[in-house]
């Protein structure tokens, strides 16, 4: 075991810094689907993803920069793009289509599927995990509960693509995830993000010019712009450097730990502030994938291979 998971290991009086980081990553990140669906209702979907990664990761690769951070070369700027492909075009480009129809406490619920993904590429296609029956029938349960959500909610059949294009989007974001730590890529992970936000900015961008999203320029009201700044600078900046920062300090399962709890934060901000509907349905799914994700998490093997 090593020094720094002995430390960890020992109870902290209080560390204001941890704290914030943990706020930052839980209630951030868990108030963006809102931001998403207030974005999209009165903004071209691709040109509001495009504008969100490629300003954030403008900013975020400047900054590294400008610290002294070297230039990437030609590979890891050929891998940075894969990445940005994977990450942020064909996982963000339908989630903010989506939620043009799906309410964001559903679209949160789904995209927590993310770690039951990224199990099933591990263990059962690349095979670097070890088959598990506790693995196996938790990501079963998480997909239950995807099922629970879709398919008795589904609103005739309106529902389906949009669902099936967020649960897709999760599928690339798992792969790309996955890939990332078989790729040369620059050894910071800042400036590794905003190059990869940079990019996959700008080709959303370039989709959403590519799709008429802007011929002619559409009217975009404050609201809207408000919301993509909000992802920019909240989502984007704030809280992705408060997730790097936790994963310098701590194991990467219990700062994975977000991701069962960013649905609970969307989906009582969705129900409090934008008066979207709550079943017993909804209730019962995001149960079931919350639960899943957790315990994939906690039975992910420790750093010292305990």
């Amino acid at each position: 075991m090593s020094v720094l998971q002995v430390t960890l290991a020992r109870p902290r009086r209080f560390d204001l810094r941890l704290i914030l980081a943990f706020l930052a990553i839980y209630v951030i990140w868990g108030t963006t689907f809102l931001a998403i669906r207030i974005a999209v209702l009165d903004m071209p979907p691709l040109l509001a993803a495009g504008a969100r990664f490629f300003f954030a990761g403008l900013v975020l690769f400047a900054l590294m920069r400008l610290r002294g951070e070297p230039n990437p070369g030609i590979a890891q700027w050929r891998n940075l793009f894969v990445l940005s492909l994977l990450l942020f075009v064909a996982e963000y480009g339908p989630l903010f289509w989506a939620e043009k129809y799906v309410p964001s406490g559903v679209a949160s619920v789904l995209e927590a599927t993310l770690p039951i993904f990224t199990l099933v590429i591990e263990m059962l296609v690349l095979r670097q995990q070890r088959f598990r029956w506790t693995l196996a029938l938790s990501t079963l349960m998480g997909f239950c509960g995807v099922g629970v959500i879709v398919l008795p909610t589904a609103q005739g059949r309106l529902a389906l693509l949009p669902c099936g294009a967020i649960l897709a989007g999760a599928m690339t974001w798992s792969l790309g995830s996955v890939l990332s730590r078989s790729l040369e890529l620059p050894s910071s992970r800042p400036l590794t993000a905003g190059a990869a936000m940079l990019l996959g900015g700008a080709v959303l961008l370039a989709l959403s010019a590519a799709t008429g999203e802007m011929h002619p320029w559409p009217q975009v009201s404050l609201r809207a712009v408000l919301a993509v700044l909000y992802l920019s600078v909240f989502g984007s900046l704030l809280a992705f450097t408060a997730f790097v920062w936790l994963l310098a300090r701590m194991p990467a399962t219990r700062v994975s730990s977000h991701a069962y709890v960013n649905p609970i934060v969307a989906v009582a901000l969705g129900y409090f502030a934008a008066g979207e509907t709550i079943t017993m349905r909804t209730l019962l799914g995001t149960a079931l994938v919350i639960t899943s994700v957790f315990l994939i998490l906690r039975g992910e093997p420790s750093e010292d291979g305990s």
